[in-house]
C-alpha cells in the first residue's frame, strides 16, 4: 500500500491565540476574575487602539493596566490626572542643557506619553486643555512640540480610567477624545468568591510574579495578523447597519433611538466593531468573523460613542440598554456552521 503523505496546514492565527492565552494566564496570577476586561485590554494592545475603563475605586483598574505592561516587554508610565495638570506634564518640554563642550542647547525632556503603555488615571479630573493634548498622540501616534514633531514608540497604548460615582471636580471628556478610544469598559464589582480570593492572594502584601511572554515585535505582528482575517460582506453590513441605527435622524433608527439619542456613533465605530470582532474570532479559534463577534464587540465599542439627550437622563435610559435593544431588534446574519 502506498504511503499517504499528510501535509499539515499552519493556521496563521494559532500563534496569536496562543499569545493571548499566555497573556491571560500571566495576568490572572495577579488579577482575580475580570476575564472580559482582560480580553478587551489585550485586544486594544494588539490592535493599536486605546481603552477607557470606568469603575468604582478598588476594583483593579490600575492593577490591570500595570500587569498588562508587565507580561509584555514594554515600558509603562502612569499619570495621575489632576485639575492643575498641564499639557507639558504629559507631553514633555524643551529645556536648555549644557553639553560636554560647555555650549548650551535645547533638548527634549520626554513626558510620560513616550512610554509604550500609558495609564491616564482618573483622566476626567484634568482640564479639557490637558485632555486635548492627548488627541494627536492617540490618533496619530505622535506629538508636536513647537515646530518639532516626535514619533511615539510602537506599540503605543493609552489606558484611561475614570470614577463613575465621584463627579465633583471632574470635567467631561471631549466628544472627539472619546471617539479616539477603541473601547470603553465597565469594570464590574467582583463577586464574593472573587473578593475572598483577592484577600487570600494579597495577605502577604506583595504582588505575584509574572513572566514576560511577548516583545513589542510579537505584539505588532499579532495585530497585523488579526487585521488580515476575512470578514463576509453580510457581517460587515450588519456592523454598519448597527452604527446607522444609532443615529436618530436616520430612517432605520427605531423610536427609542429617536427619543433618547442626541448624536449617534461615528464611522470610526464601524471600524472598531469589525476590528474587535476579528480579535474575538481569533480568541475563539475561528478563521471567520460571525455576527456574534460583532454583538460581543457592540457594547465596548459603542457605549461611549452614543450621546444621550436630557430625556434619556430623565428616564434613566443608558447606552447599554439602547445597544441591547438594538441588537435584539436588528436582523443579524446567520452564523456559518463550524466545521
Amino acid at each position: 500500500m502506498a504511503e499517504t503523505n499528510q501535509v499539515h496546514v499552519l493556521n496563521p492565527f494559532d500563534s496569536v491565540r496562543t499569545l493571548c492565552r499566555d497573556m491571560t494566564v500571566e495576568i490572572g496570577k495577579r488579577v482575580v476574575g475580570q476575564r472580559d476586561a482582560i480580553d478587551c485590554l489585550t485586544a486594544g494592545l494588539l490592535l493599536g487602539g486605546h481603552v477607557l475603563m470606568e469603575g468604582v475605586p478598588g476594583v483593579g483598574k490600575t492593577l490591570l493596566a500595570r500587569t498588562l505592561a508587565d507580561v509584555v516587554h514594554l515600558s509603562f508610565a502612569r499619570v495621575q490626572f489632576t485639575p492643575d495638570l498641564m499639557p507639558a506634564d504629559v507631553l514633555g518640554t524643551h529645556i536648555v542643557s549644557v553639553g560636554p563642550d560647555g555650549r548650551p542647547s535645547m533638548t527634549l525632556q520626554q513626558g510620560p506619553l513616550f512610554g509604550n503603555v500609558v495609564l491616564a488615571d482618573e483622566i476626567n479630573r484634568a482640564s479639557p486643555k490637558t485632555q486635548s493634548a492627548l488627541l494627536e498622540a492617540m490618533q496619530e501616534k505622535q506629538i508636536s512640540l513647537g515646530t518639532e514633531t516626535y514619533k511615539l514608540p510602537r506599540p503605543f497604548f493609552v489606558v484611561a480610567t475614570q470614577n463613575p460615582i465621584d463627579n465633583e471636580g471632574t470635567y467631561p471628556l471631549p466628544e472627539a477624545q472619546l471617539d479616539r478610544f477603541l473601547m470603553k469598559l465597565h469594570i464590574e464589582f467582583p463577586t464574593e468568591d472573587d473578593v475572598l480570593a483577592i484577600v487570600d492572594r494579597t495577605a502577604e502584601g506583595d504582588d505575584a510574579e509574572v513572566k514576560t511572554v511577548a516583545t513589542a515585535d510579537d505584539l505588532l505582528a499579532a495585530g497585523r495578523t488579526i487585521r488580515q482575517m476575512p470578514v463576509a460582506e453580510t457581517v460587515s453590513r450588519f456592523a454598519v447597519r448597527l452604527v446607522f441605527a444609532t443615529h436618530p435622524e436616520h430612517e432605520a433608527a427605531p423610536p427609542y433611538v429617536k427619543r433618547y439619542v442626541r448624536a449617534g456613533a461615528s464611522p470610526r465605530a464601524a471600524q472598531s466593531l469589525l476590528a474587535v470582532a476579528r480579535f474575538f474570532a481569533v480568541l475563539d479559534g475561528r478563521m471567520n468573523v460571525s455576527a456574534d463577534d460583532v454583538k460581543r464587540a457592540a457594547f465596548p465599542c459603542l457605549r461611549h460613542r452614543i450621546l444621550l439627550n436630557f430625556d434619556a437622563i430623565a428616564d434613566e435610559a443608558t447606552t447599554d440598554t439602547l445597544i441591547r435593544q438594538l441588537l435584539a431588534d436588528l436582523n443579524a446574519p446567520k452564523n456559518p456552521k463550524r466545521k
